[in-house]
């Protein structure tokens, strides 16, 4: 497959350059590298290999564009956002191609990352002209204090690739609103999802150097750390690893950056007895494997309480057991590849298994499909003892653990370096609330294993 293998509606939205000061530009260097499809490994395209050279031209492009941004009404930034989430909507089809060209996931996933994205430009659309202060009673009678939020500046996105849009769209479109001006880092393996997005921004009416775009594979390091060098950028936003973002953190200490980090993930996902076992299942379907369980917010952990545990198991089983894996361009599929390869999930099932764990569905590889397919996996009996206890596994495996009372649940959930999402299945009011307040989760699903909306924090 070549980026001539994409049939598109409009073949303008596939694009192999970086996008600086509103211009289409190939690296300084001259250097470029390779995508490929995770599915087949067929080659897409290639995009430029930026140097920190381009990066500079790209900050200062921001930094220049930013006087007459912040100036600009709220309301009037509102118009051009808005024409922004019609656009992605209207492109929707388009979009879900490039996005499982490049990242493999199933067309139902891809044209759902789209329509995710455009409800980023909605909903801060909404909010670019509602950007309040505040006046605060003074300790002096004759004085008031008034509190005004400005833009912070220039900011610098490092975007993900399991997200390659949405997680993109979620950081321009709030630094857009406010008026700030951005330089965004695209994922080497999915650069062409942010390319778009900058296309259809241009088209919107977002002026040259409002909006950049460096993309990279092996520089990524050096990027990062200019960035976070960078006197110009006020604000770094990045989605990754836990790893990467402490190295942010450190990195942008000289400069006393602001940071918004969204890391790692070890999300526990708890079944009580008296929860609505359909609702249940339905939810985990969700939440464990949309986008082959690659996700932030992916249930890592499954705890069913013992007197719905096993028939929870049976329910969940025949529900998966409909799912189809495979290339993410055939519409009958709902699973496509693991996009960086299965070696992860592999480990982690055969560690699980070593220790009294159950196969209750799948746990192979598919190499008749191809190097990164694996089959969506159902571990039953898990001991706590297995690394999924502690390690995001980030793909299409369900570790199912048992547990008694409330009390012992919540101690199992809460023992886990990383906070950010959490589930809970109950139909008791009194629980839900009890059992939310206690799990330190920065985000807490009840009845659901949708968790992500663009008004959320």
């Amino acid at each position: 497959m070549s980026s001539s293998a994409l049939i598109l509606q409009d073949p303008n939205l596939f694009i192999g350059k970086s996008y600086i000061n509103g211009q289409w530009t190939a690296s300084k260097s001259g250097k470029t590298f390779d995508v490929t499809n995770p599915a087949d490994e067929s080659h897409i395209g290639t995009a430029p290999e930026s140097t920190v050279e381009d990066l500079d031209d790209a900050i200062q492009a921001a930094a220049t564009a930013f006087p007459a941004w912040r100036s600009l009404p709220g309301r009037q930034r509102a118009r051009t956002l808005y024409k922004v989430f019609n656009l992605i909507v209207q492109n929707k089809e388009d979009i879900g191609k490039i996005i499982t060209a490049e990242n493999g996931k199933a067309k139902g996933d891809a044209e759902g990352e789209a329509l995710f994205a455009a409800s980023f430009f909605e909903w801060f659309a909404e909010e670019a002209s509602r950007i309040y202060g505040n006046v605060v009673p003074h300790s002096s009678a004759s004085s008031r204090t008034r509190i005004v939020k400005e833009p912070i500046g220039v900011c610098g996105l490092i975007t993900p690739w399991n997200f390659p849009l949405a997680m993109g769209a979620r950081k321009v479109a709030a630094a857009l609103a406010a008026g700030c001006t951005v330089v965004l880092k695209s994922d080497g393996l999915t650069p062409f999802s942010s390319n778009l997005l900058a296309l259809l921004c241009e088209r919107a009416g977002v002026p040259k150097g409002v909006f950049n775009v460096v993309t990279s594979l092996d520089g990524t390091p050096e990027l990062g750390l200019a960035m976070c060098q960078s006197p110009i950028v006020k604000k770094i936003s990045f989605t990754g690893s836990t790893r990467v973002g402490k190295l942010l953190a450190k990195q942008s200490s000289d400069t006393l950056k602001k940071l918004s980090l969204e890391l790692g993930g070890n999300a526990p996902f708890i079944v009580f007895d008296d929860a609505d076992i359909e609702t249940a299942v339905a939810s985990l379907l969700i939440s464990k494997f949309k986008v082959t369980g690659q996700t932030c917010v992916c249930a890592n952990r499954v705890y069913i309480q013992e007197g719905i545990y096993d028939a929870f198991s049976k329910r969940l089983v025949e529900e998966v057991s409909k799912f189809k894996v495979g290339d993410g361009r055939d519409s009958s599929v709902t699973h496509g590849p693991l996009t960086t390869g299965t070696a992860k999930v592999k480990e982690h099932i055969q560690d699980a298994t070593s220790k009294g764990a159950k196969v209750l569905l799948g746990g192979k590889a598919l190499p008749n499909l191809g190097k990164n397919f694996h089959e969506l996996t159902i571990l039953g009996d898990v001991d706590t003892s297995v690394r999924m206890s502690d390690e995001e596994t980030f793909g299409p495996v369900a570790a199912l653990f048992k547990f008694n009372t409330e009390e012992e649940v919540i101690a199992k959930a809460n023992k886990s370096e990383v906070g950010l999402a959490s589930y809970v299945m109950t139909t008791n009011l009194a629980r839900s609330y009890r059992v939310s307040e206690s799990l330190q989760f920065g985000m807490v699903a009840l009845n659901t294993g949708v968790i992500s909306d663009a008004p959320a924090p």
